[in-house]
């Protein structure tokens, strides 16, 4: 299949919901997929943008907007559909009440917790940094520091 927008092979299959009888698919090639997923042009395109959420956000800003806590980037959010620490839903909190309100009706969590939830607040945070700093050790390869620090998370998780 080709793609809509140019002549190349059709990579992406976005199917977008515009109302309640109202559906959308879209064949596109990568690059046209990620212009359409992510420039903020798309009202000039011949693609009906999505509906607005009543606010017109600043997008590249607040894409590139990152949690001070974690490193989080809310395009990485967009991306993945997982946050990175509790402080994300402070951090992003104008983009996150509206997508909470349409998806769950509220934005006050009323369910479970996890069994091994930290005791407390500074607690959940150093395991955050920690595990931040796992990553990092792994990706430079330093596997002595990050064996210390996978020692140091279980330990804070056990206790």
């Amino acid at each position: 299949m080709k793609c809509q927008k140019c002549h190349n092979q059709a990579t992406l299959h976005i199917t977008e919901i515009l109302g309640e009888d109202q559906i959308e698919e879209l064949h596109l090639c990568e690059s046209c997929a990620h212009n359409h997923l992510y420039e903020p042009s798309q009202k000039s395109s011949g693609v009906k943008a999505p509906p607005s959420t009543g606010e017109d956000l600043d997008e590249p800003a607040m894409l590139n907007r990152q949690c001070e806590v974690c490193g989080i980037k809310f395009v990485d959010f967009r991306n993945t559909g997982r946050l990175g620490c509790p402080h994300d839903y402070q951090e992003f909190k104008e983009e996150l009440t509206p997508l909470l309100e349409n998806i769950h009706g509220e934005t006050r969590h009323c369910g479970k917790s996890p069994r091994r939830l930290p005791q407390s607040k500074q607690t959940q945070s150093e395991l955050i940094k920690l595990r931040k700093q796992l990553l990092q050790a792994v990706n430079k390869e330093a596997y002595e520091e990050a064996a210390q620090l996978r020692d140091r998370i279980r330990q804070l998780e056990d206790s």
